[in-house]
This record gives C-alpha cells, structure tokens and sequence, in this order.
C-alpha cells in the first residue's frame, strides 16, 4: 500500500486510555486543533522480523513526540510507559505482522480562542499496514522529483524540531504542486534559497563518495531516519558531512541523492526539475546504505538491538 492508496476501516485505534472501534474514533468538530492546527504527532514504522514484530527506534520516537508538545505548552497526561503498551497492544489487536503506527497529541474541545485556554490535550495511536511510501518501484528506481515555489518557514517563526500537525500543509502544498508537475515529491528550500528537505523527508547528497546533508539550522526535522543513515554510513566508513548548506544547483550535480525518513525509508532521487541525476536511477552508495537500512529493519542482521521494541 502506498501512501496514496486508501486505508482500510476497520481494526481498533487507542484514544485517551480506551481502546475504540476505529469508525468511532472521532473528534468534535469545535476541537482547537481542527481550527487552527495545535497538534503533535509521530510517524513510526513496525517490522515484521524473524523475531516478531519490532517497532524501529520507538524510544526515539517518544523522545521526539513529548518534546514536541513543549513549544505548545501541551500536557501529555500519559506516561511513556502508557503509551508504549497503548501502541503494543492496538499492533496486536489489529493483528499486525508490519505496520505504521501514528501516536496523536492535539488541543481538543472546550472554547475556540487563539489561546487553547483549558482545551484539553487529548492523545491517541492508531496502526495500520502502509507499504513503501512512494511505490515499491521508487525504492529500486528512484523517484522524480521538483524543487517547490514554495519555502520551508523558518524556525524564528514556527519551531521546526517540534512535529506539528499544522506545519505539514506547507508540506501538502510542495507535494502536490510537484505532482501537478508530473513528479513524485517535491524538495522544498528555506528562506535563504538553500536545501532544506522534502515535504516529510530529509535528503542526502552524495559526491565523491562522501555524503551532505542539510544540518539542523536549515529549517529541517531532526529526523530519526536521517540520524540513522548517518549510522550506518559512518559505520562503513563514509565521511558525513550532516551540518552543511546545500544550494539549489548543487542537487542537479550530484553524484546521487535520495530521501530518508520513516514513512519514505531510504528513497533513491533519479531526477531533480527534469535534470537526471548521477546514473539516473539508484547509485552505489544510496544502494549500500538502502541495503544496510533493510537488512536492519527487518534484522537480518544482529547491530542495534537497542533500536527495537518487540511486540
């Protein structure tokens, strides 16, 4: 299933320490978050191993999620612990081998202000089998892609280490004026006109056999996927440059390029605003590092076993 497939409705989400039907998993249509954006998420990916099913970094994962909600000043009144079993057992209620796994933190109903005032903040994770994010064909042949008219906003503006719901139409909006174009995905710059990432991907560069990738100070996500490649590139002695400026015009000369993230994997980039990249499909390294990610994910390999959760 891609990401633009429909979801099957049926199964059983959590929601505020209940575990409901998934057609009864619904909000008021007054809540703070359908108005104005104030919520939090994370995106998570399962594996069906050898072992069971393991969740991919899900401590990081809940690290990331609870410093979201900081910026917003929003209390998340369940523990880590809580939460952990809340998503454990919605993976074994649905029967999932492998899966997407998406916790929600929002400001729900109770007055419609700016301020959230004493909108509480209600929390829930559902699950649900999401195959490769852009296509299995993307991950093999790469993925077209275009540079968007549109910016990614800054972090003086909005926080952009915090996973916010709302910031992700900026995101939408990149994403379907590339389709509209005839591409898969779209890359998005900051304000000063540099690389900053896909609409919810972070992105390497490969030349020479090293590898760039934008750092933190340019408007992207700490992304835990990102963190990962990096990892593993080290690990089998690539240099990384991971806090560097990228321009527009260094994308077209790449040796490679391809996307990291939870949802999109490692996705090989073969064009970038109709100019072929490197070999124009799926370079050496891009392959190499793809290759050590699935071999991780699915542990075929006995490295990290601090980075998975059994179910």
């Amino acid at each position: 299933m891609s990401a633009f497939e429909e979801m099957e409705e049926d199964g059983t989400i959590w929601m505020n320490g209940e575990y409901v039907d998934w057609e009864d998993a619904t909000v008021h249509v007054l809540s703070h978050a359908m108005h104005y954006g104030t919520g939090i998420f994370e995106g998570v990916r399962a594996y069906d191993t050898e072992e069971g099913t393991a969740i991919f970094r899900w401590e990081e994962h809940l690290d990331r999620f609870y410093n979201s909600a900081k910026p917003y000043d929003m209390e998340i009144d369940f523990s880590r612990e809580e939460l952990t079993e809340a998503t454990l057992e919605v993976i074994r209620r649905n029967d999932l081998d492998s899966a997407y796994v998406r916790p929600l933190a929002y400001y729900g109903y109770d007055s419609l202000g700016v301020s959230p005032g004493d909108c509480p903040t209600d929390v829930s994770v559902a699950a649900w089998p999401w195959g490769a994010y852009l296509g299995q064909e993307a991950l093999e042949n790469g993925i077209k892609v275009e540079v968007s008219s549109w910016r990614k906003h800054a972090s003086s503006q909005i926080p952009t280490n915090a996973k916010t719901t709302g910031l992700y139409v900026n995101s939408m909006l990149a994403g379907e004026e590339a389709r509209r174009h005839g591409a898969e995905e779209a890359i998005v710059l900051n304000k000063e006109g540099n690389v900053a990432e896909g609409p919810g991907e972070n992105i390497f560069l490969v030349r020479d056999d090293e590898l760039y990738t934008p750092g933190l100070s340019e408007s992207i996500l700490d992304g835990i996927t990102r963190d990962t490649v990096i990892t593993l590139a080290e690990e089998r002695g690539y240099e990384v440059h991971d806090n560097v400026s990228i321009s527009r015009g260094e994308l077209h000369t790449a040796d490679e390029l391809f996307f990291s993230g939870s949802a999109a994997e490692v996705t090989p980039i073969r064009q970038v605003d109709n100019i072929e990249i490197g070999n124009g499909g799926r370079g050496p390294v891009t392959e190499e590092l793809q290759t050590a990610f699935f071999d991780l994910v699915n542990r075929r390999t006995d490295d990290h076993e601090e980075w998975f959760t059994y179910v």
